[in-house]
């Protein structure tokens, strides 16, 4: 992955430890002029392979994307470069699905601006870099990926149920290897404005670190951030087959719609409840086994409200002992990307046995009665984790992860 906090996944998950923010004024374009003049921005990687022939690397999100997705290939053992030719990869690419989340297109203003500033038009091919699925073609195309390929574009739940089709694809045999994920650029003028208007992100200009404080009973907004997370996933008995190494298991999967606000959770939390129960049932496992829930956590007033009321409902009389955490009170909210970010460190978390801080939470909020993870972070020894992404316009989606040694005792 690759997000505020750091480019890779160890950066980042080390930052996450060490409660460190990644928050700051934005660099990107003069915001001095707009009401929040902060935001949770990435730096520019480095892509080797940007030589011209690949033209969604000249993006921002283009290159996000395709960092995440070669650390990822990396790590499962499975990248020999640029639509590498020979027998074996031709096999494995034609049983390789691509599943990602991304926001719907936002235009250019620079380039646009600079196009027409100089009476000329932008080009067919700059506008269809535009596009929500411009990442997923850049995928499939650099890896040479021949089975079912999709983009979900469903805000803040895009890339979690990204991840969760890519396990339901593998489940009906429709692929052995699915690339899922998601990535979003947001820091932007027109995402800056929209949300301003919308009353949704924080204010706090003067403390901008200060600004992410999910659950806390002084919350008034999210923070815009973005990144890009990606995950290989293959059916146990594949991954087995060829010795790879199994990092994590995806047990379980749920969404739901709210049926409510485009903006607004149900004040009982329903829709999240929904959510949970059904990845939980789906993974066969009791609401007490769960070790961590990776709250969506955005640091607004009436959604941490909801998803805390929610998780009471799910939990019930272990609601006081199960731990709650958000990553976003660090790295912002990545909207399309978050899902899959918050998958990958609910893995981490597992592994590690460690649960990283919500930083900023000084005063929890009454209203939000769970098991909150303060700023010194926390510990678990269960094998089960579960991740929440909630987005405007009521989609909500719930992945169970588990640590590898479940595999000796599931079904």
């Amino acid at each position: 992955m690759i997000t505020p906090l750091g480019q890779g996944l160890e950066p980042t998950w080390k930052a996450l430890c060490e409660g460190r923010s990644g928050v700051r004024p934005i660099t990107r374009f003069d915001a001095s002029a707009f009401p929040v003049t902060f935001g949770a921005e990435v730096t520019d990687p480095e892509i080797h392979e940007d030589d011209g022939s690949w033209p969604e690397l000249d993006t921002l999100k283009g290159r996000l994307a395709w960092f995440a997705v070669k650390e990822a290939l990396q790590m499962a053992g499975r990248w020999e470069g640029p639509c590498a030719g020979d027998a074996t990869s031709a096999a494995w690419a034609a049983r390789t699905g691509i599943c990602m989340g991304s926001e719907a297109a936002r235009p250019d203003l620079g380039l646009i601006a600079g196009r027409l500033h100089g009476n000329q038009l932008p080009t067919l091919a700059e506008l269809k870099l535009l596009a929500p699925d411009s990442p997923t073609r850049l995928i499939g195309r650099m890896i040479g990926a021949e089975g079912p390929r999709s983009t979900i574009s469903t805000a803040c739940t895009s890339s979690a149920q990204a991840v969760g089709e890519g396990m339901l694809r593998i489940r009906r045999g429709e692929a052995d290897t699915m690339v899922v994920g998601g990535v979003d650029v947001l820091v932007d003028p027109i995402m800056l404005t929209g949300f301003s208007l919308l009353g949704a992100l924080s204010t706090r200009n003067a403390e901008p670190q200060r600004a992410s404080r999910p659950f806390d009973a002084e919350r008034n907004g999210f923070v815009l951030g973005e990144g890009a997370g990606v995950l290989i996933l293959e059916s146990l008995e594949k991954a087995q087959a060829r010795g790879a190494q199994i990092l994590g298991v995806m047990s379980g999967y749920g969404c739901s719609c709210n049926a409510y606000r485009i903006t607004d959770s149900p004040p009982d939390g329903r829709g999240a409840a929904l959510s949970m129960l059904a990845a939980i049932q789906d993974a066969g496992v009791q609401p007490e086994e769960i070790g961590y829930v990776n709250a969506h956590g955005t640091s607004t007033q009436m959604n941490d409200v909801s998803e805390a009321r929610g998780i009471k409902v799910v939990f019930a009389d272990a609601t006081s002992t199960v731990p709650v955490g958000s990553t976003k009170s660090m790295m912002g909210h990545l909207v399309a990307a978050c899902g899959a970010v918050e998958v990958i460190t609910s893995l981490l978390a597992l592994r590690h046995g460690r649960l990283p801080p919500t930083i900023n939470l000084e005063e929890p909020d009454p209203e939000c009665e769970i098991c909150l993870i303060g700023p010194e972070g926390g510990s678990t020894d269960k094998h089960h984790a579960l991740s929440n992404a909630f987005g405007f316009g009521g989609s909500n989606a719930s992945i169970v992860v588990s640590h590898p040694r479940v595999l000796g005792v599931q079904k």
